[in-house]
């Protein structure tokens, strides 16, 4: 990053036509990016905050992991979590025998329905198989404590 801007150093190495911007590693990262904070400036207890973590999570989980989601992937699941946890708020106002505002709850319910589809309702399972390396130490431990073979 240069020393006084937000900026970071973009590498252009390839002929005009074909430059595509590299970012350096960036060193200094928003606690958002770091993961400490759920949303900037938000007290990460209260009760929707929580839930919105917690819807996070779970569609997180359903996708795969983390570890197999790209940033742009990461921003519908945040989008979709923010747009559930306002339609179970005025769900809970409905319950309550209040008026809602059928307008508001059909446009959230309609962006609900279209980032879900981006993200395809259907979970991905994670792959649990182990590396071959992982395999044949894993084998090769098994063995020698079958033996009696002390290992590493």
């Amino acid at each position: 990053m240069h020393a006084r801007t937000n900026r970071r150093n973009v590498s252009l190495a390839k002929p005009a036509a074909r430059r595509v911007p590299t970012v350096e590693k960036a060193h200094a990262r928003s606690r958002l990016s770091n993961g400490r904070d759920v949303l900037p400036d938000v007290d990460g207890r209260s009760v929707v905050a929580r839930r919105y973590r917690d819807i996070i999570a779970a569609v997180i989980s359903d996708q795969g992991g983390a570890e197999h989601l790209s940033e742009v992937r990461l921003q519908l699941i945040r989008r979709f979590s923010g747009t559930s946890v306002l339609a179970e708020q005025i769900e809970a106002r409905l319950a309550l025998g209040e008026q809602i505002d059928i307008r508001e709850y059909s446009l959230l319910v309609s962006t609900i329905v279209r980032v879900a589809q981006r993200l395809g309702i259907e979970r991905r399972p994670r792959n649990v198989t182990p590396s071959l390396g992982q395999y044949l130490s894993n084998k090769q431990a098994n063995e020698a404590a079958k033996d009696g073979e002390p290992t590493e």
